[in-house]
């Protein structure tokens, strides 16, 4: 990132929503390092008793965790859930600009991801990741939103940086 310009699915806007030309665009980001997120966790103890505290970029977020919180229902969070706010932010973020990028101008677009998580192969793993999307953008047809969504499904950098999750679905709606 240079400037006031924003990447996003290689549709560059200014910071007054002006769209970049692409050689400009090319040009503007070449060599540009997007600055490195950090979140840090710690155990405390054994994994059945133990207790932990996750906190999210600059104390943007902090939460405890336990076994239970994670594999059964206990109180706290747990990293599936992170997964799953992450997810839904970047999706939502991804169709917003795909949208825009085309003249459609969502109102709002609203993701929740469900992370679903099974023993495999003796191992914990995250086997599915359902997303549920409802946007609100005016002048646009049912099929039209719901070949967005699944562009921009493909698009997300979460939804690519979860590549090794076998099945992710996605439930799409246009509301009112």
């Amino acid at each position: 990132m240079t400037g006031n310009s924003v990447v996003c699915n290689s549709v560059v806007h200014n910071a007054d929503g002006s769209r970049l030309a692409a050689e400009k665009v090319r040009t503007s980001i070449r060599g540009a390092a997007m600055p490195a997120r950090t979140s840090t966790a710690v155990w405390n103890g054994d994994l059945n008793n133990g207790t932990g505290q996750m906190v999210v970029g600059n104390n943007a977020y902090a939460g405890d965790f336990s076994f239970k919180s994670r594999f059964e229902e206990g109180a706290g969070t747990n990293p599936e859930e992170l997964i799953a706010a992450a997810h839904a932010g970047c999706y939502s973020m991804q169709l917003s600009a795909m949208l825009a990028a085309q003249g459609k101008n969502p109102t709002s677009v609203s993701t929740t991801a469900h992370v679903t998580l099974q023993i495999v192969d003796e191992k914990p793993t995250i086997t599915k990741i359902a997303l549920d999307t409802v946007g609100v953008v005016p002048g646009l047809s049912s099929d039209e939103f719901t070949k967005f969504a699944e562009d921009a499904k493909a698009a997300c950098l979460v939804t690519r940086a979860l590549a090794g999750v076998e099945n992710v679905t996605l439930k799409a709606e246009l509301g009112n």
